[in-house]
């Protein structure tokens, strides 16, 4: 069935505080598809003479798989980039039309359903020898060419073809394309430090890459793209964009280089908020350990409140605070009362607690705000206070578990309930369960 990609470009989406809270939910995510849109409108903007494939792999990083997709060719995508072959025949299934997008799947295992990829109109990625005549075997099976991309390990020592095997698996592909199996339309690679713009590396994989598209253009191959530039290339390093570029954590509003800018110096804003309501407020006095091990001693007479939230839905245990570490941020409160606190203790497998102070005045059920549209606490303008522009975001709950915020966002589990807001997607009610689900 097919999901209606016509959306109003005027839609304002609700504030995650003006939504109902689902009433059988301790938490949900809420995902706000109008900022995918405009992520990927401002990424194209940066890539002026490249299209754009948005990366929806690992269920849209996080913020489901489908709902995004849609989002992201909204904002202009014409490609939609995929990890495992399931995803990417998820996407077909689901009502993505090869007239709505290409779609590209590159990580796969001898025995993958190369046939109905091909029968299903996705482009599929060769990352070693092996994979050519499997590829091969499969669009025999089904009755039409299969659409290939050479992906070259070009110094990540990754997933590739090493240059060594280019030429020969550039002429067995030759040969097959004879045959009328396969044609070669792409060629493709990944960086290793991108986020780190400058590093020798970049340039020697540019080099690398280069030379690989030369071998594969003297065999007679007609390319439709060449792609080596992930979110930190894309806003970083416009050499690296060639015909194609392939931004992942960007579409969803984060900064992949956030030691030299947050989201809104580039014009991304997170899609994603995080939010739960509080399951316990207690007081409790002076003194009083809290959370496993005790890392974290109430120093006065004060109250805390429990959010039911743990490592098991995707918060990090080395988020804890306390004497652990600095603890993740959470926005508590609003108005006068806006405050972002500390993880205290140890974060458990369902739950972590907050010293919400003496005078807090939250009570069970309150919602608190693990991260959301932000450019973090640290660009905050009141340190502390949860204004507009001070929100924790996922970049500040990867500072304080030492990991990256693709680590975060794509880590939210399922109990945290997805919730859509930003695009008026019209789709018949069968679709439209599926992708909410």
């Amino acid at each position: 069935m097919t999901v209606s990609t016509e959306v109003p470009s005027d839609s304002t989406p609700a504030a995650p505080a003006d939504l109902p809270f689902p009433d059988d939910a301790l938490a949900r995510a809420v995902v706000d598809l109008s900022a995918v849109r405009d992520n990927v409108r401002a990424l194209a903007g940066h890539a002026p003479g490249a299209a754009v494939m948005a990366v929806v792999k690992a269920d849209g990083y996080g913020h489901g798989m489908l709902p995004v997709a849609r989002a992201a060719l909204a904002g202009g995508a014409t490609w939609l980039g995929t990890a495992v072959p399931a995803e990417a025949l998820a996407l077909r299934a689901g009502g993505v039309t090869t007239a709505d997008a290409r779609v590209l799947t590159w990580l796969a295992t001898p025995g993958a359903p190369f046939d109905r990829l091909v029968a299903a109109g996705v482009d599929v990625g060769v990352a070693a020898p092996w994979a050519l005549d499997e590829v091969a075997a499969g669009a025999r099976a089904a009755g039409e060419p299969a659409r290939v991309h050479l992906k070259v390990d070009t110094g990540l020592g990754r997933s590739g073809i090493v240059p060594a095997d280019l030429p020969d698996v550039v002429r067995r592909a030759a040969a097959l394309e004879a045959e009328g199996v396969l044609r070669v339309v792409g060629v493709m690679s990944h960086l290793a430090c991108a986020d780190e713009p400058g590093h020798p590396s970049i340039a020697l994989q540019a080099a690398a890459f280069d030379a690989a598209v030369a071998v594969v253009e003297a065999s007679g191959a007609s390319l439709e793209v060449r792609h080596l530039a992930n979110s930190a290339a894309v806003l970083t390093d416009p050499r690296l964009h060639y015909d194609l570029v392939r931004p992942g954590i960007a579409v969803y509003g984060h900064s992949p280089v956030p030691q030299l800018g947050a989201p809104g110096d580039y014009g991304l804003r997170g899609a994603m908020t995080l939010q739960a309501r509080l399951a316990t407020v207690k007081d409790v006095p002076a003194g009083h350990g809290v959370s496993y091990g005790h890392h974290y001693t109430t120093p006065r007479d004060t109250r805390l409140g429990v959010v039911p939230l743990g490592y098991a839905d995707g918060i990090q245990r080395h988020a804890s605070g306390g004497g652990l570490g600095v603890g993740g941020p959470v926005g508590v409160g609003s108005g006068a009362s806006a405050r972002v606190l500390r993880v205290a203790g140890r974060v458990c497998m369902d739950q972590f607690v907050l010293d919400l102070g003496p005078d807090a005045t939250e009570r069970e059920g309150d919602v608190v705000t693990l991260f959301g549209e932000s450019d973090g606490v640290e660009h905050g303008a009141a340190a502390g206070a949860v204004t507009a522009g001070t929100v924790p975001n996922a970049e500040d709950w990867a500072r304080a578990a030492g990991t990256i915020s693709y680590e975060i966002v794509t880590g939210i589990g399922a109990r945290a309930v997805r919730v859509y807001t930003g695009l008026a997607m019209k789709a018949d009610t069968e679709t439209w369960k599926e992708v909410q689900r």
